[in-house]
C-alpha cells in the first residue's frame, strides 16, 4: 500500500533576486493570541504596484542587457544580429532615463500574487493593485492598449489600461509575494498550445517538433527572445501558465531532476539543443544571423497518461518582469539595471554607415523607383513624411473603400508605417513609437495596394505569402523596421505627428509623421523576392 507524501510540484530553491527596499508606510507584524500576523495597509499595495509598473516600463535586468552586449563582441554573430543588439542597448539607454517607456506597447498588466495565510491587508488587493496599474498609465508616457467589449462586435479603449489581470493564490506564511509583468501584443500573440501524445517524448521527435515550431514562432515579437518550452501539465491551463512563468525567469531555481511524485523540473540538456537548433535556423536578431534565442528555459511537468499538453511561448526584447515582496522588514522591489549605459561599447563603429539613405519626400513613383533598384535585405533609412495605420484604422480604411470605391490621397501618396504611439512627452514631438506586427494587416494589402495605397509598407516581422504575391503584382515593397527600440525611435528618429484621422480610437488613430534616419530592411519587394522565404538553412 503506498503512503501519502505530500510533493509540491513547483519546489523552487532560495530565491537569488536582489531586491531594493522601499521606504513605504504601512506594514506592521502584530501578534493575534500565539499567532502573528503581518499588516498591510491597502495603500501600500497601491504604492507598490505603480512603482513596479514605472519602473518594469523603463528598465531593464542586467543579465538580460548582458546578453545583448554578448552579441555586439561575438565574432560569429551577423552584421544584423550586431545592429539589432546594438539599437536594443542605445533603446535601453534612453529608456533608463525614465521618460520615454522602452516600448511604445506598454502591454497588459499582469500580476501574479501569492499571499500568506497570516498577511491580513482588510481590503480587496484586486482593487488597490488596479488603483496602482492605473495611477502609472494615467499619469506617465504609457500607452492604453486595453479594449472592452461593448456588444459582441464593437470595442471601446478603457482610457487607463485597465482591466489587468491579476491571480492571487493562498500560501503558507506571513509574507506576500509578486510578480509584476508587462505583456506586450506581440509576444503575449507568440504563445502556443500543442495537444501532442507520448510519441513526442523521445529526443528525434522532439527535436523534428521543435525545429517546426521554433522557425513558426517568426520575427514579428521582437527576437532574439527568452524561450520557454513546457512538456506536460496536468491541464492545458496549468501548461501554459508554467510557459509564462519560465519565459520571466520564474522558474530558473527549479530543480533539474524529476521524482516519483511527479515534481517539475529543468531540463538543461534540452535546453543546450534547443538553443543550438534555434542558433542554426539563420533567423537571427530579427534579419538573419544566429541570435534567435538570447536562452531556452525546457521545463517538464507530470500530466495524464493520455494526455501531453506542450506550450511555447517567448519573453520578447522588451523583457519586462519585476519582483516584489512584503516582509515584516517592509516593501521591496527587485532592483532593476538604471545605467544600461556600460554594457554599450563606446569603441564599436556606427551601424547605420552601410545603410542607403531613401528620401521619402519625393512622388510615390519615385520611392518605388529607388526601392526597386536595391536587393532584398538592404538596410536603409527612411527620411521624410510617412502616414501610421494599424489594425483598426485598416478596417476603417477598407469600409471607406468599400462604400466609396477609392482610398484617400494621403494613403497613396505616402508608405504606411504599422505602429501606435504611447503618449508624448512634454518638450518631445514623440513617445516611444516602434513597430507593431505587419501580419495583422496582411488580409488587407492586396485590395489597397490595387487601388494604389499600402505600395511601400513598414512593420516588424515576417509577412504571410499572399504579401509578396500582391507586392510583385503591383510593384509594392515591405520594409522591415527592428522590432523593440520604441524609445529610440521616438527620441531620436520621429520629428513630428500629427493626427490625421480618426482621433477618438487614441493610439489607433491614422497618423502624420515625419521621421529622420529611421531604420529598416527591404523585407519583400517588387519581383517576388521575400527576405524570409528565401533558401536558407532555416526553411524546412
Amino acid at each position: 500500500m503506498i503512503e501519502f507524501s505530500f510533493q509540491p510540484v513547483f519546489e523552487k530553491q532560495k530565491d537569488q533576486t536582489k531586491y531594493l527596499k522601499l521606504e513605504l508606510e504601512g506594514v506592521t507584524q502584530k501578534s493575534h493570541g500565539e499567532i502573528d500576523v503581518l499588516h498591510v495597509e491597502p495603500h501600500v499595495l497601491q504604492a507598490l504596484a505603480a512603482r513596479a509598473y514605472r519602473d518594469v516600463s523603463h528598465l531593464l535586468r542586467s543579465k538580460h542587457l548582458d546578453m545583448l552586449s554578448k552579441i555586439l563582441k561575438d565574432p560569429e554573430a551577423s552584421e544584423n544580429d550586431r545592429f539589432v543588439a546594438h539599437d536594443l542597448l542605445k533603446n535601453a539607454v534612453i529608456a533608463a532615463e525614465m521618460v520615454f517607456p522602452s516600448c511604445q506597447d506598454t502591454g497588459t498588466a499582469i500580476v501574479v500574487g501569492k499571499k500568506g495565510e497570516r498577511v491580513w491587508t482588510a481590503s480587496n488587493d484586486e482593487e488597490w493593485l488596479s488603483r496602482g496599474i492605473f495611477d502609472t498609465f494615467t499619469q506617465t508616457n504609457l500607452r492604453y492598449s486595453q479594449v472592452a467589449p461593448m456588444t459582441m462586435y464593437e470595442e471601446k479603449n478603457t482610457g487607463s489600461n485597465l482591466p489587468a489581470q491579476i491571480d492571487l493564490q493562498a500560501v503558507p506564511g506571513d509574507a506576500y509575494h509578486f510578480l509584476f509583468i508587462a505583456k506586450g501584443g506581440g509576444s503575449a500573440n507568440k504563445t502556443y498550445l500543442y495537444q501532442k501524445t507520448k510519441s513526442l517524448l523521445n529526443q528525434e521527435s522532439m527535436h523534428d517538433f521543435v525545429r517546426q515550431a521554433i522557425v513558426s514562432l517568426g520575427t514579428a515579437a521582437c527576437p532574439p527572445y527568452h524561450l520557454a518550452l513546457v512538456i506536460g501539465g496536468t491541464s492545458a491551463e496549468m501548461t501554459l501558465k508554467t510557459v509564462k512563468m519560465a519565459s520571466c525567469g520564474y522558474l530558473d531555481d527549479l530543480p533539474t531532476t524529476g521524482n516519483a511524485g511527479g515534481r517539475a523540473f529543468r531540463d538543461t540538456q534540452l535546453e543546450s539543443e534547443i538553443e543550438q537548433i534555434a542558433r542554426e535556423t539563420g533567423i537571427g536578431a530579427q534579419f538573419g544571423g544566429k541570435y534567435f534565442v538570447h536562452d531556452v528555459r525546457v521545463i517538464r511537468l507530470p500530466r495524464h497518461g493520455a494526455s501531453c499538453p506542450v506550450g511555447l511561448g517567448v519573453s520578447c526584447s522588451a523583457d519586462r518582469q519585476i519582483k516584489a515582496k512584503i516582509t515584516s522588514d517592509g516593501v521591496f522591489l527587485e532592483e532593476l539595471e538604471r545605467n544600461p549605459a556600460q554594457f554599450l561599447p563606446t569603441s564599436l563603429e556606427d551601424p547605420n554607415q552601410e545603410a542607403i539613405s531613401i528620401d521619402l519626400n519625393q512622388p510615390m513613383p519615385e520611392i518605388l523607383a529607388t526601392l526597386s533598384r536595391l536587393d532584398v535585405s538592404t538596410r536603409v533609412m527612411l527620411t521624410g513624411p510617412m502616414i501610421v495605420a494599424r489594425d483598426t484604422a485598416h478596417a476603417k480604411l477598407k469600409q471607406l473603400l468599400d462604400e466609396e470605391g477609392a482610398l484617400p490621397d494621403y494613403f497613396k501618396q505616402f508608405p504606411v508605417y504599422y505602429a501606435g504611439p504611447a503618449k508624448t512627452p512634454d518638450g518631445f514631438p514623440s513617445g516611444s513609437f516602434g513597430p507593431t506586427t505587419s501580419q495583422r494587416m496582411d488580409p488587407y494589402v492586396d485590395e489597397f495596394q490595387k487601388h494604389g495605397g499600402s505600395m511601400v509598407m513598414l512593420g516588424k516581422g515576417n509577412r504571410s505569402a499572399q504579401v509578396a504575391e500582391a507586392c510583385k503584382k503591383h510593384g509594392g515593397f515591405y520594409l522591415g523596421s527592428i522590432g523593440g527600440p520604441a524609445a529610440r525611435l521616438g527620441k531620436e528618429c520621429i520629428t513630428k505627428v500629427d493626427v490625421l484621422a480618426y482621433k477618438e480610437l487614441g493610439m489607433e488613430a491614422i497618423w502624420k509623421i515625419e521621421v529622420k534616419d529611421f531604420p529598416a530592411f527591404i523585407i519583400s519587394d517588387d519581383k517576388g523576392n521575400d527576405f524570409f522565404n528565401r533558401p536558407a538553412a532555416w526553411q524546412l
